[in-house]
């Protein structure tokens, strides 16, 4: 073959075969660059950042140190501003009762207007509220002040609730839900030591100074952290609009489980201190200690509530399947702590009582804040509401026996046992909701 017809004839060839490793390298470039941008889609794992919740944990945290300040004081205050022990305890009263009364209205105010116009609002007066407390020099200026600090925390109690289901992360929503509610524990069981030390120190008046000072740095970290948002435009009246977390037959049924469970459980504990002195002759100091203990129980039960709540919805469970555990537990431990023998089996009763307690008011949190996002806070304010109205049937119940220890017993564990049944069918309804 001449050459010429030999070089035409693998010439062809010769360029064919030089363009095999460019095709090769293009098609890997294309796999390669494939292989980038899927990796780019692929989101990154939820997790929580506490510190992204630091002005509203700090409230939370003060709320709670708020809620039974004044009960180690009575003395100092009463002798302070000339009134009966008797008297001065109405100031617990008034915060709680004020609370429990407008929660559910300013519940809506953070529903309609945003959470941080709320919580800016609430937070201001708290500071305000407590102010005026430290600088009362009479009975009814002590009363009114107590008031507003319950009328302050109805505004931004609901919202911050709100707030941190809406903006955490679904995955940790549950563990967010649980620190929040363990740093409210945590200001009942160690502020209230701390406010006692200090009023100590410097006059029963320097604890709400303290109170309103750590407001307004929990208020500055807020402003940072709250973004200005627009509030649900719901349709409807302002009554009907109160009223929606009832109207839903998820939250109805919880609100429900949550009044007859907290007549159980805080009904009872109303009476734990005397039922303890009774059975163990305990001294004030052992009973300050059984306090801590409860604490304890609280702060472990809304950690590990909102751990094992979120490893249910993350296996796509989104129906509380632990509701109704709550309930049980919760009449294990008041029939330990109330019946149990032996002191060191009753304190056992008493951690279990309240890990309990801890764990379902953040499933009921975690419910309140998922199923209606059009009324969080409202439905928020409401499970607090109940609460209260709760406590308040229990503690009538307990205390009609002439034996409470026995009175405790028998409502405690009774009513724990109703709650448990009511959260299964909370928990099968929602199962049906979301099948």
């Amino acid at each position: 073959m001449p050459p010429r017809a030999a070089e035409r004839v693998r010439g062809p060839r010769t360029r064919r075969a030089t363009r095999r490793p460019d095709e090769v390298v293009v098609a890997v470039s294309d796999v390669s660059d494939l292989t980038e941008r899927t990796e780019k889609t692929v989101p990154a794992p939820e997790v929580l950042r506490p510190l992204r919740y630091a002005g509203v944990f700090a409230l939370l945290f003060l709320f709670g140190t708020e809620t039974f300040l004044v009960s180690p004081l009575l003395p100092t205050i009463a002798d302070s501003i000339g009134s009966t022990e008797a008297a001065a305890a109405s100031t617990v009263t008034a915060y709680v009762l004020v609370y429990a009364v407008f929660a559910p209205f300013l519940g809506l105010l953070s529903d309609r207007f945003g959470r941080r116009r709320t919580l800016l609002a609430g937070g201001l007066l708290f500071v305000l509220s407590n102010a005026a407390a430290a600088l009362s020099t009479d009975l009814t200026l002590l009363v009114l002040s107590r008031a507003l600090a319950g009328l302050a925390a109805a505004a931004a109690g609901p919202a911050i609730w709100a707030h941190i289901a809406e903006t955490a992360p679904e995955a940790v929503r549950g563990r967010a839900l649980g620190l929040g509610m363990a740093l409210f524990s945590t200001g009942q069981v160690v502020g209230v030591p701390l406010g006692g030390l200090l009023a100590g120190a410097a006059g029963w008046r320097a604890a709400f100074w303290a109170l309103a000072i750590g407001t307004l740095a929990a208020i500055a970290l807020l402003t940072r952290q709250v973004a200005p948002a627009p509030g649900s435009a719901a349709s409807g009246g302002a009554v009907r609009a109160i009223l929606g977390a009832w109207r839903d037959p998820a939250l109805r049924r919880a609100l429900l489980v949550n009044t007859v469970f907290n007549a159980a459980n805080l009904g009872a504990y109303t009476f734990l201190g005397a039922v303890l002195d009774r059975r163990f002759d305990l001294s004030v100091q052992a009973l300050g200690l059984v306090g801590v203990l409860v604490g304890a129980g609280s702060v472990a039960g809304s950690l590990l509530g909102g751990r094992l709540g979120d490893r249910a919805r993350t296996a796509g469970r989104a129906d509380l399947p632990l509701l109704a555990l709550w309930g049980l537990l919760l009449a294990v431990g008041i029939a330990l702590a109330t019946a149990g023998p032996g002191l060191p089996l009753s304190l056992l009763g008493v951690l279990i009582w309240f890990t309990a307690s801890g764990a379902f008011v953040t499933d009921q949190q975690t419910l309140a804040g998922t199923v209606a996002p059009a009324h969080r806070a409202t439905s928020s304010a409401w499970l607090t509401s109940t609460m209260y109205a709760g406590t308040g049937l229990g503690a009538w119940a307990v205390g009609a026996f002439a034996d409470v220890t026995r009175g405790a017993l028998l409502i405690g564990t009774g009513l724990a046992l109703a709650a448990a049944a009511g959260a299964w069918l909370v928990t099968r309804g929602l199962r049906r909701e979301n099948p």
